[in-house]
């Protein structure tokens, strides 16, 4: 049986493409598609936040209490240690040696660092206050890049610096990553972020969000 042309070729019906792949297009999958990958986008941005949130909030509680990773049995701040002494006492390189020296267990900078610590994991943890939490954060590892100066090869004693690379260690990835979570939202999959964007004061102060 012959199939014969229309003569109205402006008429604008068309048979399904299949150029793409061999593909037929169905109505509506490509918004399906886009949907599933902008859902599969968004728990990845989730998880690595909440994953981020428990860096912090680990710190926190092992100082606090010393569990005996980081900070030894005994040693926590709670049982009268510094969160700062140790670390900040035995910086051995980088132009700011000296200044990390004199901030070493002082009582505004332990009480700085912590509650850093503990603000800004609650807040990746809960997905509130991204904003807030990326500079508070990338101040924070601005300022341990500095302390352990992974630029220079040797210690001030000569000695090996043993660093690993000059300048993107994991403070560089942990301080990228913190902006990349408040640049796109990842408080709303699998936290509080949209409920925390309809209060008044986070509506009239974008920079909360």
């Amino acid at each position: 049986m012959a199939m014969h042309q229309s003569t109205h070729r402006g008429s604008g019906f068309h048979l399904p493409s299949s150029r793409r792949n061999g593909a037929v297009s169905v109505p509506g999958a490509a918004d399906s598609v886009e949907a599933g990958a902008l859902t599969a986008r968004a728990f990845v941005f989730a998880s690595a936040r909440v994953l981020m949130g428990f860096v912090f909030l680990w710190a926190f509680l092992d100082k606090t209490f010393g569990f005996g990773y980081a900070t030894a049995s005994g040693k926590g701040w709670i049982d009268g240690g510094s969160p700062t002494e140790g670390f900040l006492g035995h910086v051995a390189v980088g132009p700011m040696e000296s200044t990390f020296h004199s901030w070493a267990g002082a009582a505004w900078a332990d009480w700085l660092f912590m509650l850093g610590l503990l603000g800004v994991g609650l807040a990746l943890t809960a997905g509130v206050a991204l904003r807030p939490a990326a500079v508070a954060g990338t101040v924070m590892m601005a300022l341990m890049w500095a302390a352990e100066w992974p630029p220079a090869k040797h210690l001030s004693d000569g000695s090996a610096s043993m660093s690993t690379n000059p300048f993107a260690d994991y403070h560089v990835v942990y301080a990228v990553l913190l902006i990349a979570l408040a640049a796109v939202s990842a408080g709303d999959a699998l936290g509080l972020g949209r409920l925390w964007a309809r209060l008044p004061i986070v509506r009239d102060h974008a920079w909360l969000r």
